[in-house]
């Protein structure tokens, strides 16, 4: 069994797309998933599974939550080994001490190199991005709340899926998906 987290994008925020996570432990459960715990209510599942491959996994869970609770979610997975990288890869450790300025942006593909390299800050924008793989790493010194480098724009831009986390819940879920 390989230790998995699902993260769904867009779900109960703003009172928007709401999911009870009793729901969605139940439905991970009668996919045939063992351990499965859910964080916070921003739609983060941590999972043992026997099968194998994100990529199955997130279109697996993806037709279930269609099927289940009629809802059209895009969903993006990483193993415990995926998040450990994340936690070390990120460029702007070094430079900031308040971790709340550093959330990541997780991407369901890794982006065209054209479009990477196309990527601008808007102007006036504090806030900088770094893009390693499926990852974007921001530094957002005025919070990601302000800034307009937003799940939204990053999608736009780099034209993949994608759903963004803060910092404590990266390590959170890393530290979840260690047992």
């Amino acid at each position: 069994m390989t230790k998995y987290v699902a993260m769904l994008r867009g779900i109960n925020v703003a009172g928007n797309t709401r999911v009870k996570m009793d729901d969605l432990r139940r439905m991970f459960t009668d996919m045939g998933n063992t351990d499965v715990q859910t964080y916070l209510q921003s739609g983060n599942v941590i999972f043992s599974s026997s099968q194998r491959g994100a990529r199955k996994l997130e279109t697996a869970i993806e037709e279930a939550i269609a099927a289940e609770l009629d809802l059209q979610i895009a969903v993006l997975v990483r193993t415990h080994p995926d998040l450990a990288k994340i936690l070390t890869a990120n460029p702007y450790l070094d430079r900031e001490t308040d971790l709340t300025k550093l959330p990541v942006t997780f991407l369901a593909d890794k982006p065209d190199a054209d479009k990477v390299a196309a990527l601008e800050v808007p102007s006036g924008e504090s806030a900088v991005c770094t893009v390693v793989g499926r990852e974007v790493y921001l530094h957002c010194p005025n919070g990601y709340g302000r800034t307009k480098l937003n799940n939204a724009f990053l999608e736009r831009k780099l034209g993949v899926k994608a759903t963004t986390r803060n910092w404590k819940s990266v390590t959170t879920l890393h530290d979840m998906s260690a047992s």
